[in-house]
């Protein structure tokens, strides 16, 4: 857009500001107000007094009856029915001039509609305007009254802008309007540079930013629905004003929200008692005013040097700055680069940084950045994975977490026969594009960067809750060389420690030093919308969707849309730092609700979007306003912060037609408020109210010109989404036989079964269930020993076999070079040995994954495979083998998993499930076992077997009700009693689950009296 000039040659003009006064009124806007008013008076007054005198009340006196119905019709009565008609017809005119009223009064938004009034409520506007057109401000009361009664001429907005302004009135010239606003709105901005240019229509208007006292920050938009009577002419003031030095030294960007103090100019026919023009004196205004706006006003004869030429260029070079040091950006004073600080260097006094120390240089340095791993630059040929995933370490994180929530949760719904599932469930082992995803997962995640993220913006949140400071508005969060940058709206004092200033006041900066020393803290998540959308150098941009103060745009190819809307939605539903949240889908994304049900919904079209955003937005206006907040983020303080104001996110992909845009955008004028954002894809890449623009290249860009941003892009291209969405669709509970709620037929057998022969004795074995110890082979190096430990046993948990990139990445979690890996396979298969035939037992299968060969075996391995055979093998038909079966698998169990493993280390433990799954595994056996025994009325057998099982799942509900009916077996009823006193006990607070209960009533009526007195 080029930058607008002001020839010198137009003249000196006088500096001094002047309170604008409204438009000169003539003799003839008297005389339409005066009859406005007396019009007004009769209809509104006029015609319910005639009613009273002259009819009376024209309703029965009393309850009608048949007899009633049976009269004649006369004179009388039909001027009665009348007479209830005219009085429908006075209430409805009256509700139209109250709405009007309402809203010329307020000033903000569009009049409402009274249902079936048509041209009753235009006769009220037409009304109301001529009465308020004398008024000292009655141009900025409403939008379209300052063109009331004028000619389109000179800088009377357009028919597109006005048919905008009543929808529903003017029907098929609406919709034509509609469809030209882009094109009108070009026009309209072009017109007013043309007119600026020349000086044309002589003194120049200027508006001055208040602060927001009692309302939300004001915008570019609203100050043009205010003063020209369109926000969507908000395009000519940024013309006018663009790339000119504020008061504070800052300059206006597109995308920016504008500041308190800072000075407009104005196009000639803006109008509204808070503007300031030319020549005059201004009594009204301050001297400090009067110099800020005579300063101001040379900027615009003073431009800097170049012109259209220079603001072109100096927007491209916007785009090429790179992330060193000093690099704010005056030009775009929103989304900047956080400062980034020299290697080594320290910080204030030298002591928030150990100098020197590079970021690898600390074995147990985790998070944030230094969780993206340095294997992730790998390109070998042969261990190809999604880059897109293992580039982003947040959103890997959110998925991986929520996939393994997904698989817990559908472990214990089929361990408690909550569905038609089997027992024991094994999560399915996911093969081809999903085994891949799901390896890029693993290797891309940082949840320690995740979980330090939340703690330390829930731990800002709790630090100004007890300074009884609000939450300020954040726009954007820069991760950048392992510390947290929150990029503010606007300077919002000194943060509390260990938080620090920034490059300037509008930067709150914590160390990750600092942020790891945060705890667990009660409070709410304070910024739920922030999303990563990409990196510039070593920064990660994560965008505040819900805080944009309008639309959020994106233009590009509809396949380079969908993969950015999908890594957003995608992180958005499934990320650590938020609590609650809606994620509207709208045209695109039905399959992604699987990623998360509880927050992602999808809406067909934009119609279904329109008509629920604005039920919604009228009801949190009005919960804002009954609460007494101004804000979402004031509302996530205090009492009621776990309760409301969760963030709502609209993701619309195609963009929308005219109509519905203008829609939009009259939605998203107070969405920040409210906590609802909006990110729109365009066709054109222009949106009515978009207040930041941005577009994804088919290179993978993110480019925002006008914001000085060109990252690289986060995505989530279709083919990985399937594979992502096809993992959490595999892990939701499905029946496996007729989905009746009763077992769903016989247990899958585990993916790798052992000979539990005696022919079957392995070559090596690894006790994993308890301490970790390993029977045939020798003890390697000391330095090199848990290493090779630890790698053993991630393989022995994976006989489906492990991608090299995802165990180099499990065994250093901050990344290592390929050699390294490398050199470490080379020992831990020279560890391992070979078999007889010669063939090494660390092999490499047809995908490059490492496998380990059948002779090197686990007693987890060796646990699982004797309940398979137990249960539907050779013991299913043979009593005695099964018992034998079931009592070896109940001595193998020794303790929890790897019960020693050092601290620091088997960190990927996290990402498995097979913590859940061996108690419930024990649990079974136990069950099983006690069954057994039972059968022979072996009561003290099936108690032994119980209480052992107990002792590595304590927490089973199915064992603790086998035990009670086991003991009530031995007709002991003290014996009884001691034990469900003990149950009590050990529910504590909780209580005893209602299904316990019950079982308890059934076996031990008094159960209750007896806890009673022993107390």
């Amino acid at each position: 857009m080029a930058r607008r000039t002001t020839p010198s040659s137009t003249g000196p003009r006088n500096r001094t500001p002047q309170p604008l006064p409204g438009r000169r009124r003539s003799a003839g806007d008297f005389v339409k107000a005066f009859l406005a008013f007396v019009a007004l008076a009769a209809l509104v007054v006029g015609v319910p007094g005639a009613l009273a005198y002259f009819v009376g009340w024209p309703l029965p006196g009393g309850a009608p009856s048949l007899d009633w119905l049976q009269q004649e019709i006369t004179v009388g009565t039909f001027i009665n029915v009348l007479t209830v008609v005219v009085w429908l017809a006075w209430a409805q005119f009256t509700a139209c001039v109250l709405v009007e009223v309402k809203a010329a009064l307020s000033g903000v938004g569009m009049p409402g509609r009274v249902p079936g009034a048509g041209a009753s409520q235009v006769l009220a506007r037409q009304l109301v305007a001529a009465l308020l057109l004398v008024g000292a401000t009655a141009a900025s009361f409403a939008p379209g009254l300052s063109q009331f009664g004028q000619s389109l001429e000179g800088n009377q907005k357009p028919a597109a802008a006005a048919a905008q302004q009543t929808p529903g009135v003017l029907g098929q010239d609406q919709q034509s309007a509609a469809a030209g606003a882009a094109a009108a709105l070009a026009e309209q901005a072009g017109r007013a540079a043309a007119k600026a240019g020349t000086g044309q229509d002589g003194d120049t208007k200027f508006y001055r930013i208040q602060p927001p006292e009692g309302r939300h920050h004001d915008s570019l938009w609203e100050i043009a629905e205010r003063h020209l009577g369109d926000g969507r002419r908000y395009k000519e003031i940024y013309q006018l004003n663009k790339d000119r030095e504020q008061p504070d030294g800052s300059r206006l960007s597109e995308a920016s929200l504008i500041r308190p103090g800072w000075i407009m100019e104005m196009p000639a026919d803006a109008h509204g008692g808070e503007l300031v023009q030319m020549p005059d004196e201004a009594p009204k205004v301050s001297e400090e005013v009067r110099e800020q706006i005579s300063d101001y006003a040379k900027t615009g004869d003073q431009r800097h040097g170049g012109g259209a030429q220079e603001s072109g260029g100096d927007r491209q070079g916007g785009s090429d700055r790179q992330g060193g040091g000093g690099s704010v950006d005056q030009d775009t004073a929103h989304i900047t680069i956080p400062e980034q600080r020299p290697d080594g260097g320290a910080r204030g006094d030298g002591q928030d940084r150990q100098g020197g120390q590079s970021p690898q240089g600390d074995g147990e340095e985790t998070g944030w950045e230094s969780g993206t791993p340095a294997a992730a630059e790998s390109d070998d040929s042969g261990f190809g994975l999604p880059e897109a995933l293992i580039g982003a370490p947040l959103l890997a994180a959110g998925l991986l977490g929520a996939l393994g929530r997904r698989r817990r949760q559908t472990l214990w719904q089929s361990a408690m026969g909550a569905v038609g599932l089997r027992r024991g469930m094994e999560p399915p082992t996911p093969t081809g594009s999903a085994a891949d995803a799901q390896d890029a997962l693993l290797v891309g995640a940082d949840p320690a960067g995740v979980r330090l993220l939340d703690l330390s913006l829930r731990g800002l949140a709790a630090a100004l809750t007890e300074e009884s400071r609000p939450l300020p508005t954040v726009y954007a969060a820069w991760l950048s060389n392992g510390d947290l940058h929150l990029q503010l709206a606007q300077a919002s004092g000194r943060p509390p420690a260990p938080w620090q200033l920034g490059q300037d006041e509008t930067f709150w900066t914590l160390a990750r030093t600092d942020a790891e020393r945060y705890g667990d803290v009660d409070a709410a998540a304070p910024y739920p919308g922030l999303v990563c959308l990409g990196t510039m150098d070593d920064s990660r941009l994560l965008l505040n969707l819900e805080a944009v103060p309008g639309i959020v745009s994106l233009g590009g190819s509809p396949a380079d849309r969908a993969a950015v809307f999908a890594s957003v939605a995608a992180e958005l539903a499934t990320n650590g730092w938020s609590d609650r949240m809606t994620i509207t889908l709208v045209g695109f994304g039905e399959d992604l609700t699987a990623l998360a049900p509880n927050r992602l919904r999808h809406l067909e079209d934009v119609e279904a979007l329109i008509e629920t955003m604005d039920a919604e937005t009228r009801q949190r206006r009005g919960a804002l306003g009954a609460a007494g907040h101004d804000s979402v983020l004031t509302g996530r303080t205090g009492p009621a912060q776990h309760t409301r104001w969760a963030p709502h996110l609209v993701l619309l992909a195609d963009g929308p037609s005219p109509e519905d845009a203008v829609k939009l955008a009259e939605l998203a004028a107070d969405a920040s408020r409210l906590g609802i954002g909006y990110l729109v894809g365009s066709d054109t890449g222009e949106l009515p109210g978009a207040a930041w623009e941005m577009k994804v290249t088919g290179e993978g860009k993110l480019l925002a010109p006008l914001l000085g941003l060109e990252l690289e892009a986060q995505l989530l291209p279709d083919a990985l989404r399937r594979a992502v969405v096809e993992l959490f669709v595999a892990a939701d509970p499905r029946p496996e036989g007729g989905g009746d709620g009763s077992d769903g037929g016989a247990a899958a057998a585990p993916p790798f079964l052992v000979d539990v022969s005696e022919q079957g004795r392995p070559a090596v074995y690894a006790r994993l269930v308890g301490s970790y110890e390993i029977i045939g082979l020798e003890t390697p190096d000391g330095e090199r020993s848990p290493l090779l430990h630890e790698a053993l046993a991630l393989l022995l948990l994976h006989r489906e076999g492990v991608h090299p990139r995802v165990l180099a990445s499990a065994l250093w979690p901050r990344g290592v070079t390929d050699d390294v890996r490398d050199a470490l396979v080379d020992r831990l298969r020279d560890w391992l040995g070979s078999e007889p035939d010669g063939s090494p037992r660390l092999r490499v299968d047809a995908t490059g994954r490492l496998t380990l060969a059948k002779s090197v075996v686990s007693d987890l391995d060796v646990l699982r495979s004797l309940y398979h055979e137990a249960t539907q093998g050779r013991g299913s038909g043979n009593r005695a083998v099964r018992g034998r079966m079931l009592t070896d698998a109940l001595v193998l169990v020794r303790g929890p998993l790897l019960a020693d493993r050092p601290e620091g280390r088997y960190g990927w433990l996290t990402h498995e499930i097979v913590d859940a799954q061996l108690p419930l595994l024990v649990a079974d056996i136990g069950l099983a076992l006690s069954e057994f025994h039972l059968e022979k009325d072996r009561a003290e057998k099936a108690i032994e077997a119980l209480n052992a099982a107990l002792g590595s799942a304590p927490g089973d509900e199915r064992l603790w009700h086998e035990l009670l009916r086991a003991t009530h077996a031995v007709g002991d009823p003290a014996r009884l009693q001691a034990l469900a006193a003990d149950l009590v006990a050990r529910s504590g607070a909780r209580g005893v689950p209602p299904r316990t209960e019950a079982l308890l009533d059934e076996l031990l009526p008094g159960w209750r009296a007896g806890l009673a007195s022993a107390v």
